[in-house]
């Protein structure tokens, strides 16, 4: 047995002492069907509202000025096809682009109507955005349609797109909002609607869920035909979608239905409700709806077929709180496919967030996936779900027509049927507007910009190829995507990557390797029960308790303190015990605010930058015990770290070597 050094907490300090230590990476992936690429995690952060001109027009060029986070290009950077000095100075539209910079994130929504787009395109002259999308009301009192950010503030996006690959050539893949778009991504098919929001069948505009498929939702729409959970499950891959405010807040006790009402302060101190049931798309269908928002009986069942919800009449189907994907990544049981969409407040859609909440939850979610294991077989995709109807200059390719009478790209309809036999579904007239793409992976290539032609239905086809899941079928546009293949680089000679970690606050790159943890900033939030959404004591096994991983349930940061939130009495001894391929860990928590639930240890082990094992235990009656897994043993020098969460307070640690 080894002890470790007794941790000094009134500073969140952690000292240690041990050694004889043996962790290895373990390999996570538990699809039947191989991967037919080195990638075996795929991970998607689905945002939402932007267009690419909106948000990389004048990439890699940013203003800087004083008082805002700067962006210097490295030499060599590509150009993309972006906003020109013509488009910024003489724009065929009513109003030229301006730059919007740090002090304006949160904006007006502006009109992105399956009809309206069309008709800003106006026959391809892509210009009449002022007239036909432009949003109003107090956070516009003028039009902005055309503006766009720099990397100024989109300083953590712009820092991806140099260190990993872009497109600036992918489209969604129908015009509309955002059910069509999440719709798209997972099935690439908005036909077949039961009712609701549709045009012929289809869905083109914002309808909820059925309430007899969502407990949270209050609309009456059902989709036929298959999604790609449905493949996937079929091949035995683990996967979910993971939602901010997916956890209820409360359950009837008599009906067992759930309710959803948690919710977060964005950077402009609007208090917003976490969960939006139509920006979760596998809702809709039957075959892989979790109707009462039932949790996952255990971490190890994340991802998995679950029976947990067999007591309220109906099997979870992979839909999971943002947390669930948490513990998921702690535990070492990150799924083959994860569908990430934040919380309403971190989602970048405009009135309700912005790009500074996006980058925290971006920055976030990438500083955690970097440190675990499974980085080096991961690809993150960020996509979005339409484009807000802000302009965009670059007309998309129009591979799919249709004559409803919500059509307007000609005028009247969408150009001329491409099904001269009349059987083509109707509604679905793409490629709509173009948005950003970005893929960061070890694999991903370097300060590369794709020039080639994809979609939203592109991510499913990779995910389709990646597992050979064959296609959805049904004129799903996964049928004609483009490939996102040119955005990796897989030869066997190929150098990887390196990883970046980014200010969740500037969105600048850090030249250290920042906590996962909350790092000073306390969620502003209604209480659900089971738990505080964000305040980092989320269970270790995935179960009952509301809370998260502040990495994403972190809200506004406190201001006004002066020197900080105040550090807690809290004092960790802990010792250490080995068998084998398993190291255990027991510690003894003790101090006035060594609450219950309230106090979680994170362990890891680090090899130089790379994390080598970790999991996370949360304080209960005193006493932490948690069991590091490793295949086979390793020899060398290491670092063993064990960091402190307080709910409500900043978590650090100090590491000492290991010679193993």
């Amino acid at each position: 047995m080894r002890r470790i050094k007794t941790l000094a907490c009134g500073g969140l300090v952690a000292s240690i002492a041990a050694a004889g230590l043996a962790v290895a990476h373990a390999d996570t992936s538990s699809s039947t069907t191989p991967a037919s690429t080195p990638i075996k995690h795929v991970v998607v952060i689905f945002g939402e509202n932007v267009s690419f001109d909106h948000y990389f027009g004048t990439y890699p060029n940013a203003t800087n000025p004083a008082g805002e986070p700067r962006f210097q290009a490295e030499a060599g950077t590509p150009a993309v096809n972006g906003l020109s000095d013509a488009l910024l100075n003489s724009n065929p539209n009513a109003l030229n682009p301006q730059r919007l910079d740090r002090s304006r994130a949160v904006t007006c929504s502006q009109n992105h109507g399956y009809g309206a787009e069309q008709s800003a395109y106006d026959h391809g002259l892509m210009d009449r955005f002022v007239e036909r999308t432009a949003g109003g009301g107090a956070l516009c009192p003028t039009p902005i349609v055309m503006d766009y950010y720099d990397g100024n503030t989109l300083t953590g996006l712009w820092n991806l797109a140099q260190s990993f690959s872009m497109s600036d050539n992918s489209y969604s893949t129908n015009f509309g909002p955002s059910t069509v778009g999440a719709l798209n991504l997972i099935s690439g098919q908005t036909h077949g609607a039961s009712a609701g929001g549709n045009s012929a069948g289809t869905v083109i505009g914002d309808p909820d869920p059925s309430t007899a498929l969502d407990d949270c939702a209050t609309g009456g729409t059902v989709m036929s035909g298959k999604n790609v959970g449905d493949l996937l499950s079929a091949h035995h891959v683990t996967w979910g979608w993971f939602q901010g405010g997916f956890r209820p807040s409360s359950v009837d006790s008599t009906t067992g239905r759930a309710t959803c009402s948690s919710s977060h302060v964005n950077v402009a101190g609007a208090t917003v409700r976490d969960y939006s049931p139509h920006h979760e798309p596998f809702q809709y269908y039957a075959s892989t709806a979790n109707i009462h928002h039932t949790a996952p009986a255990s971490a190890a069942l994340i991802g998995k077929d679950d029976p947990a919800g067999t007591a309220v009449g109906q099997k979870v189907n992979h839909q999971y709180d943002l947390t669930d994907f948490d513990t998921a990544l702690a535990s070492g049981n990150l799924p083959g496919v994860s569908f990430l969409k934040a919380a309403a407040f971190e989602d970048a859609h405009p009135s309700n967030s912005d790009p500074l909440d996006e980058q925290r939850f971006v920055a976030r979610t990438l500083n955690a996936l970097q440190q675990s294991p499974d980085w080096s077989s991961t690809a993150v995709i960020i996509a979005y779900d339409d484009s807000d109807g802000w302009y965009d200059h670059q007309m998309s390719p129009i591979v799919n027509h249709s004559q409803t009478p919500d059509d307007t790209l000609t005028g009247t309809d969408c150009g001329a049927p491409t099904d001269t036999t009349g059987t083509a579904y109707q509604g679905r007239c793409g490629y709509g507007p173009r948005q950003p793409l970005l893929v960061v992976s070890p694999f991903a290539k370097q300060n590369f910009v794709d020039h080639s032609v994809t979609d939203q239905t592109s991510v499913l086809k990779f995910i389709e190829d990646n597992w050979q899941l064959g296609r959805i079928g049904d004129q799903s546009f996964d049928a004609r995507a483009g490939s996102l293949g040119n955005m990796f680089n897989f030869d066997a000679d190929a150098k990887l990557a390196p990883k970046v970690f980014l200010d969740p606050t500037t969105g600048e790159v850090t030249k250290t390797t920042p906590a996962t943890d909350e790092g000073g900033t306390t969620p502003t939030t209604t209480t659900p029960s089971g738990g505080d959404p964000g305040d980092g004591s989320h269970t270790g096994d995935g179960g009952q308790s509301g809370g998260g991983k502040p990495g994403h349930g972190g809200g506004k940061p406190t201001t006004g303190q002066g020197h900080g939130p105040k550090r807690p009495d809290i004092t960790v001894t802990c010792a250490t015990t080995r068998h084998g391929s398993r190291l255990t860990v027991a510690c003894r928590v003790t101090g006035k605010d060594a609450k219950t639930g309230a106090t979680a240890l994170r362990f890891r082990v680090e090899r130089g930058n790379e994390v080598v094992a970790t999991t996370r235990s949360v304080v209960r009656k005193g006493h932490a015990a948690a069991v590091l897994k490793t295949k086979s043993a390793l020899h060398g020098k290491f670092t063993l770290r064990i960091a402190i969460a307080h709910s409500g307070s900043a978590s650090a640690s100090t590491a000492r070597a290991l010679r193993l």
